[in-house]
């Protein structure tokens, strides 16, 4: 056998071995600091939400709505965005689309969850996000480390210690976990969706077909519960507003610019973050006084999170 055919045959060996795709990875030094900025904006929504009102569907409808109108004619005024959203492919408009509607469903079960639960634990529930997103990695053949598992679930203790989380006898209450609940494992499916769509479209493109989908899938859901789209007071106005530019431009937008490069288990576990900050704000704002375990509870939600990101460093495969 001479040298080439040896060659060629362990060239070809190695490309029979399946390669692992990690579903656990560091994301460049540039975009973990959009996503703590991400992280940072997203904690103001349950609060936001909390205190403005206006029917929950309302809320869910209009930060989606005012985004797309912000969108829309960013997109269309730029040729290379026009010839892009033309030449997109049915495939990544389909997966942008269904991204949308399930973002619009995420909404849809967070935004009222806010509002019949404390922000603390309504939050809480939310934050199981990045046990759907490495369930959903998994499903998809993707890897994830022992370590990253171990770091979500260190992180989730820190949830539940931080925010006191109990099923107290309010069916009001419980009713509104169970939409928390909900509403995390369709954020993960949602963000799995994004990572695959941003491989090609870009983030303006990408949020205008996402948010549009979203926008429909809510004016549904406010026809189903009867809530009415306005009507409401300026106040609620301003704290719909509020809710826009913070948790929608600088969170979700900002979460779909990161998905590019980094993993929705890592995003989602950052996301976690957001419990601490949303049970400071409340407190403030709100008077619903956080646990006094919140400083341990959010200890261990950052040495959960520091596993994840951490999660390829010589964690053994499971």
């Amino acid at each position: 056998m001479t040298a080439d055919s040896v060659a060629s045959a362990g060239a070809a060996a190695a490309s029979a071995i399946p390669v692992r795709v990690s579903a656990v990875h560091r994301p460049p030094k540039a975009d973990m600091a959009v996503l703590g900025v991400a992280v940072t904006a997203v904690g103001t929504s349950g609060p936001l939400i909390a205190a403005a009102a206006a029917p929950a569907m309302a809320i869910a409808f209009w930060r989606n709505a005012i985004a797309t109108v912000v969108f829309a004619p960013y997109v269309l005024a730029r040729r290379g965005l026009r010839a892009e959203l033309r030449g997109l492919g049915a495939r990544t408009t389909l997966l942008a689309l269904v991204s949308g509607l399930v973002l619009g469903a995420h909404f849809a079960t967070w935004t009222p969850s806010a509002k019949l639960s404390s922000v603390a634990s309504a939050t809480a529930f939310a934050a199981t996000q990045p046990i759907f997103a490495a369930m959903v990695a998994r499903a998809l053949g993707h890897h994830v480390p022992r370590r990253a598992w171990a770091g979500i679930v260190v992180a989730f203790v820190g949830v539940i210690v931080l925010s006191g989380v109990d099923f107290h006898a309010s069916l009001r209450a419980f009713e509104g976990d169970l939409l928390a609940l909900t509403a995390a494992a369709f954020a993960a499916v949602y963000m799995s969706i994004g990572q695959e769509v941003r491989k090609t479209a870009s983030l303006p493109t990408y949020a205008l077909l996402c948010y549009g989908a979203a926008s429909v899938f809510l004016i549904g859901a406010a026809l189903v519960t009867g809530s009415s789209l306005v009507g409401f007071s300026g106040n609620a106005w301003a704290k719909i507003g509020a809710l826009t530019v913070l948790a929608q431009f600088l969170g979700h937008t900002l979460f779909n610019r990161v998905v590019k490069t980094t993993s929705p288990t890592v995003i989602s576990t950052a996301i976690l973050l957001e419990v601490p900050m949303a049970a400071v704000i409340a407190a403030v704002f709100l008077h619903q006084v956080p646990s006094v375990w919140a400083i341990p509870g959010a200890v261990l939600i950052l040495a959960g999170l520091l596993l994840v990101v951490t999660g390829n460093r010589g964690g053994a495969a499971d």
